[in-house]
């Protein structure tokens, strides 16, 4: 089945014989569909912290930051800011000559609120000795696009995310990139005042990465009284997943090689496993706010993490005593019910002895931990937080996209449909054990819940194979607590008219 040619590709690559069959089986088999137990509410699954205890948890992470413990914010960022232009796009690759769409008025409409705007002035000064000011008088309007987007201007299109100007200041205008380093200063900076902060890139934009954080850090260090350690990984190439065609059958290009895709964000479980720290922030590259705005969102990170180590703590509390033997009946108990009651995991299990329950306890305590943002939902597309049933018959919290349902089971649709809550991906991990040894992430997968899409090639059909998502079926099987927080947490830039939007102005 495999030819020379095809066993060098898998050398390359890191992947085995053996992964490619499991891959092959599973676009055969399907994955099977996720089993919800109920939407997750506040009193139900996700956690309404009040004053008093946003206080005590606001507290316990001061004290964590002061001591030994190391913490890093992990970002995502290896995104292309293509999709941000769609519609821009759209009207550059039409008939029309001037916007007709209420999205591309609104964007020249208002161009002069961009950050981006002066840089992009000066660019059409030089192509086209015209202002854009003139050059949209003229209904040039395809030229200004043409200066911001193609390799002759700006270049926007094809430059990653978190390089794109997002936020003015009066010292020069912000990235994402320097806007999470600034972030970071606010809850996740050390004693030594030391915030480590680490990018996932595509492996085309790492350079461009590493040139805009040598030319800024100083500056940043400076302003900010902060050192800042950065570190950048790429999505490894052992993750990629082989795509197959109609059939099943392994896609091969027109020259007979194999065709291998990115496995998606679940493949940065592994960039996430290389991390060697007690506590890890994640948070999505293109969801910053200017300075002004910091100060309140960091104040829920703090409660994130607060809540986190608090619930760790306990845990490995707990693991210390099952292992020291010293224990009775009514602290078996006690450990249960901060199971149920604090980690939300739901078991129908009756315990024939202690000794039984001490395995359960310790099987569900010593696990990862990580603590999920909430927001309410107000229509946002993707997953939500849930209660759902696992493969050993217990149910715990679990965050879930739309793919991992049935779509033609009705009371699945409906529960899903009606969550109250949304994920903005603001969360924070807790990654080593109560013995201070780091967990191998990998163990914790939940390999059943890749996805299979439809895509094409060439003209050719073929099916992709996604990996767990990294805050979905990656994390699976971790212990998860879910807090509610503010959508005003939640400023993602999905659109470039979504820098429009107040909190980015």
């Amino acid at each position: 089945m495999y030819t020379e040619q095809d066993i060098n590709l898998l050398n390359l690559k890191g992947i085995s014989k053996e992964q490619i069959e499991s891959q092959l089986e599973n676009f055969k088999k399907g994955f099977p569909f996720l089993e919800i137990v109920s939407a997750a509410r506040v009193g139900s699954g996700i956690l309404k912290v009040d004053n008093n205890e946003e206080k005590n948890y606001l507290k316990k992470w001061d004290e964590f930051l002061q001591s030994n413990k190391t913490v890093t914010k992990f970002v995502p960022a290896s995104g292309a800011a293509s999709r941000m232009f769609k519609d821009l796009f759209s009207f550059y690759y039409s008939d029309e000559k001037v916007p007709t769409t209420n999205f591309v008025k609104t964007f020249f409409q208002r161009i002069h609120e961009f950050s981006f705007f002066s840089a992009l002035d000066n660019i059409c000064t030089e192509l086209y000795d015209q202002t854009i000011d003139q050059l949209c008088t003229q209904d040039r309007y395809k030229d200004v696009l043409k200066a911001l987007l193609s390799d002759e201007g700006k270049n926007y299109a094809n430059k990653p995310k978190g390089l794109l100007l997002f936020h003015r200041y009066p010292e020069g205008n912000r990235t994402p990139a320097g806007e999470h380093l600034t972030e970071g200063v606010f809850y996740a900076k050390n004693a030594d005042n030391i915030v480590n902060i680490h990018f996932t890139v595509s492996e085309e934009h790492l350079e461009m990465f590493e040139l805009l954080i040598a030319a800024r850090r100083l500056n940043y260090e400076l302003k900010l009284n902060t050192k800042f350690n950065v570190s950048f990984s790429i999505q490894k190439s052992s993750t990629d997943t082989i795509a197959v065609d109609i059939n099943n059958e392994p896609f091969r290009e027109e020259d007979g090689t194999l065709l291998f895709r990115p496995g998606g964000h679940g493949a940065l479980i592994e960039n996430l496993n290389d991390i060697n720290s007690d506590v890890i922030f994640i948070k999505n590259i293109d969801n910053v706010v200017p300075d002004r705005l910091k100060e309140s969102e960091a104040h829920y990170k703090k409660l994130l993490a607060g809540v986190l180590v608090t619930m760790q703590e306990r845990a490995h509390d707990y693991l210390e005593i099952l292992d020291s033997g010293d224990f009775n009946s009514e602290d078996l108990n006690e450990m249960l019910s901060f199971t149920k009651n604090e980690l939300n995991i739901q078991s129908s299990t009756e315990f024939a002895s202690d000794d039984d329950l001490k395995k359960y306890l310790k099987q569900k305590l010593d696990r990862p931990f990580r603590v999920c943002g909430m927001v309410k939902n107000e229509g946002e597309p993707g997953g939500g937080p849930f209660i759902v049933k696992n493969s050993d018959g217990t149910a715990s919290p679990q965050i879930l996209e739309s793919s991992q349902i049935n779509k033609d089971d009705k009371n699945s649709m409906d529960l899903f449909n009606n969550g109250s809550h949304f994920n903005p991906v603001d969360v924070v991990c807790g990654v080593k054990c109560y013995q201070n040894n780091k967990f191998n992430l990998t163990k914790y997968v939940d390999s059943t819940t890749g996805f299979i899409s439809n895509k094409s090639k060439d003209g050719k059909e073929l099916k992709a194979l996604e990996l767990p998502g990294l805050w979905n079926g990656a994390m699976s099987n971790w212990n998860t607590i879910f807090v509610e927080v503010p959508v005003s947490t939640f400023n993602p830039v999905k659109t470039v008219n979504d820098l429009l939007r107040p909190e980015h102005q």
